[in-house]
């Protein structure tokens, strides 16, 4: 009789012992399946998120090199009071910002383009405070307009908006499409104090020299965040205030053409940004300009990952481990239980190797039945886990990244103020990307939980390591059999 049919012959009289191996088994491998489905996910749910948050690069004026010729410029020994030094921010050609745009491995790119303008058919809105004088008790007057315009290229892309920061209640946002229009989108505030639909015009004087008037066609209102009036500066306009058109037209107001402030280039695969920024570099004057990378949150993402995937990798080898040693034990049991089972073989001429293969044959078919049962009660192990870890994980990520996270006033990709003096009230903060908030947006229900033929395969191969780890550890007591001795005993 061969070892495999003395093996199922073995299993099928040995009922209760079968069912508790296959108990300890499946145990071992639902936890085994729990770590492999989320380890899995974790790397696909970055390799397929990492297309989606991509990373950002903004091209703006080098501050620091504006800033050293600021001081160049003003003589050391000079004590005149009336002359002060000025601060010059160049503006980034409209050409080399289409040139960065063509290259390899951009998603989308964005412009931005802040002036002012004084209100003609309307009523700005006025944000009165407790005290005329700002800090220090210096006077808050200032040239700019009552209302501050950003020209965009597409307001989709603006960070306000992707995160829900700012919404679109009526009309619709502005697009590649409104270019050398006078489409405007204002905040509905201002729309409600001066009773403007979709579809109405409004009238705005330039602060610049010739104060010329334009005609804008309001077709889109948006929602600003009721927080944004709240940290507000001293001498900054009311949010509400805040108009957006197309960059074309708010290069006429300033007095320039084929230029912005800034610039932001979404990348599709953050992994390509040194070979980005190295090409976009040749494309600048990078005395006058400068290109800051943000992939916060892919980081992000990618470390909250790795995190989860340090922890799948753990349970498998931990488990696994720690199965082997159970499994090993219950076999060098069932060994002394089937001495002189063995003894009767061995003494009829069978070879040792085939009775640790029938041990092995006999643990193989069990192992069968465990990973079918392994594989309906790991998924549901699986999300249970990812819960747990992905709330712990996500926390201490998300406070990492508000710790080190760029942006903020006069962040990246800020181009100037409607006065002209860089900074001013995120203006180009505006296209900054939400490290926290896209760091936040990944859940535990996002992860895919999936079991796959991949995953069953891996299983498989674990389980098999397993029993057979365990079975060669039995193994020795096998080797050591004698079988004169096991039949007198």
């Amino acid at each position: 009789m061969n070892f495999f049919k003395r093996a199922w012959q073995n299993i099928s009289f040995k009922k209760g012992r079968s069912l508790l191996l296959v108990i300890v088994m499946t145990v071992i491998l639902v936890f085994i399946m729990a770590g492999l489905l989320i380890r899995n996910a974790a790397v696909t749910t970055v390799n397929n998120t990492k297309q989606q948050v991509g990373a950002s690069v903004t091209l703006s004026a080098n501050r620091d090199q504006a800033f050293k010729k600021m001081r160049s410029s003003t003589p050391p020994t000079s004590t005149s009071k009336t002359k002060k030094p000025s601060l010059s921010m160049p503006s980034v050609s409209l050409a080399n910002v289409k040139k960065i745009a063509a290259l390899s491995g951009v998603a989308n790119y964005n412009v931005s383009v802040a002036t002012s303008a004084n209100a003609s058919s309307i009523d700005a809105i006025s944000t009165s405070s407790a005290s005329n004088n700002g800090p220090m008790g210096m006077s808050q007057s200032t040239s700019s307009g009552d209302l501050q315009i950003t020209g965009v290229l597409n307001m989709k892309t603006l960070s306000d908006f992707k995160d829900n920061t700012n919404k679109i209640t009526k009309g619709r946002a502005l697009t590649s499409a409104d270019v050398n229009t006078n489409n405007v989108v204002i905040e509905s505030e201002l729309a409600k104090q001066n009773d403007l639909s979709v579809g109405d015009t409004i009238k705005i004087k330039a602060t610049t020299t010739g104060k010329k008037a334009y005609t804008l066609k309001v077709v889109g209102i948006y929602k600003a965040s009721q927080s944004s009036s709240s940290s507000m500066g001293p001498q900054q306009s009311d949010p509400s205030n805040t108009l957006y058109t197309a960059y074309t037209l708010a290069n006429q107001i300033k007095g320039q053409t084929n230029k912005v402030d800034s610039a932001v280039f979404t990348l599709s695969n953050p992994t390509q940004k040194t070979a980005f920024l190295k090409a976009a570099k040749k494309i600048i004057n990078t005395k006058k300009f400068s290109l800051t990378a943000d992939d916060s949150t892919y980081q992000a993402l990618k470390q909250s990952m790795q995190k989860m995937e340090s922890f799948a990798n753990k349970i498998v080898w931990l488990v696994a481990i720690a199965g082997t040693v159970i499994l090993a034990l219950i076999i060098i049991l069932m060994v002394r239980e089937r001495r002189y089972e063995m003894g009767v073989l061995l003494s009829l001429g069978e070879k040792r190797t085939k009775i640790i293969g029938q041990l092995l044959v006999e643990m193989f078919m069990l192992l069968i039945v465990s990973l079918a049962l392994a594989g309906i009660g790991g998924q549901f192990a699986g999300q249970a886990l990812s819960k747990q870890v992905m709330s712990s994980v996500t926390t201490s990520t998300t406070t990492d990244s508000a710790t080190t996270q760029p942006g903020g006033n006069g962040g990246p990709g800020g181009g100037q103020a409607p006065s002209g003096q860089p900074g001013g009230n995120r203006p180009g903060g505006q296209m900054t990307q939400g490290t926290q908030n896209k760091a936040k947006s990944i859940k535990a229900s996002d992860l895919n939980l999936k079991i796959n033929p991949l995953t069953l395969l891996q299983l498989g191969a674990f389980g098999f390591t397993i029993i057979a780890f365990a079975v060669l550890l039995a193994s020795a007591n096998i080797l050591r059999l004698e079988p004169r001795k096991i039949l007198i005993g």
